[in-house]
């Protein structure tokens, strides 16, 4: 028996796939040959999907977005507070600032 190359699926086949489990409506070896697939990975995906569903209506893929740009903006601040240093002791050393700062 030859043995098939490894397949990758998409995340949108293994949700469907899943979500089919989930229903009930046919047994594993039903889904297994309707999807073309082992069921053991149907129980994989079914359980990734489990453990996954919670973490929707937590909201924290926002967090993780707004993450990211807190740190682009604190390092944005740092270059620009750097170069206001840099200026003002250029300009200070031509007799350019007032020194009122």
């Amino acid at each position: 028996m030859a043995r098939r190359a490894r397949r990758t699926h998409s995340p949108a086949f293994k949700a469907k796939v899943a979500l089919a489990a989930l229903k009930g409506e046919k047994t594993l070896a039903e889904l297994a040959k309707q999807f073309d697939v082992h069921p053991n990975q149907i129980t994989g995906w079914k359980a990734q999907l489990a453990e996954g569903a919670a973490g929707l209506f937590e909201g924290s893929g926002a967090a993780a977005t707004q993450s990211v740009d807190v740190q682009r903006l604190h390092a944005k601040i740092g270059e620009l507070a750097l170069e206001n240093d840099f200026l003002s002791g250029a300009l200070g050393k031509a007799g350019l600032l007032s020194a009122k700062r």
